[in-house]
């Protein structure tokens, strides 16, 4: 890597006991599938054969994303490396709709609304009452936060304005000293950073998926343009699972 130029790889966690099932799970706290696991051993096989190395990773507070980072690091033998959890990483929450069958979800309200309230930019989906079995203000992960920043349902907007001020308070400037970082988060947390990457529009970001388990390549030069953008992995099964995560809200 040149030296005016940064590289940041993200992941996406591998396929969770929730995404098999094709339940909205948000901030549920569900364990990677034995399908995710294995996802995560291809996404560190990739990241070796092509001669990445680390010094510090992020990942969110949920041990879908938790547990894939520990896979790729196995993988790479790098157990060693320190990693950094924080809950702005977290997967957008989902409000009512977590644990819900999502095509079950869009025979009853319609594949377009369902649609929106998994992809749009600015349409929060229906809210968890407070107190409701589901709801993370009384689960111990959270307990060091103000009440008032965890929330009860969010859209994409909402998960970029957490996600996006931490990246640049707190990850870019380690890419800046020189560090190279892997993220592995979330299929919204990491479409929040890829929108501000790309610079993406709010119609632009309802159409884009990131598959589970590919690393996601960037360089950027050092005022964060990005010079080169890239997924590891064979082109034909990285499409494979674009499209299996486009189709996760369609009725059946």
């Amino acid at each position: 890597m040149a030296e005016d130029t940064m590289t940041l790889v993200l992941i996406r966690h591998g396929e969770s006991e929730w995404n098999k099932q094709n339940l909205f799970t948000g901030w549920a706290d569900v364990d990677l599938s034995d399908a995710g696991r294995q996802e995560a051993r291809e996404g560190a096989a990739a990241l070796k054969e092509a001669g990445y190395d680390f010094d510090l990773c992020y990942t969110s507070y949920l041990k879908r994303a938790i547990h894939t980072l520990q896979i790729v690091l196995d993988g790479l033998d790098r157990a060693w490396l320190p990693v950094v959890k924080s809950w702005r990483l977290n997967e957008r929450h989902y409000g009512a709709l977590q644990g819900l069958n999502k095509s079950e979800t869009a025979a009853k309200y319609g594949e377009d609304q369902v649609r929106i309230w998994r992809r749009s930019f600015d349409t929060r989906p229906p809210a968890l009452e407070p107190g409701d079995e589901r709801d993370a203000h009384g689960c111990a992960a959270y307990r060091g936060l103000d009440p008032a920043d965890v929330p009860y349902a969010e859209c994409l907007k909402d998960n970029i304005a957490r996600t996006w001020p931490y990246f640049q308070e707190e990850i870019l400037p380690q890419m800046k000293a020189g560090k190279r970082v892997l993220i592995a988060a979330h299929g919204n947390s990491l479409r929040s950073l890829v929108k501000q990457f790309d610079g993406l529009g709010e119609d632009e970001i309802v159409s884009l998926n990131i598959p589970t388990g590919v690393p996601l390549v960037y360089t950027f030069d050092k005022d964060m343009n990005v010079l080169s953008k890239e997924y590891l992995g064979d082109p034909a099964v990285i499409e494979a699972k674009i499209n299996k995560v486009a189709n996760q809200g369609k009725a059946k």
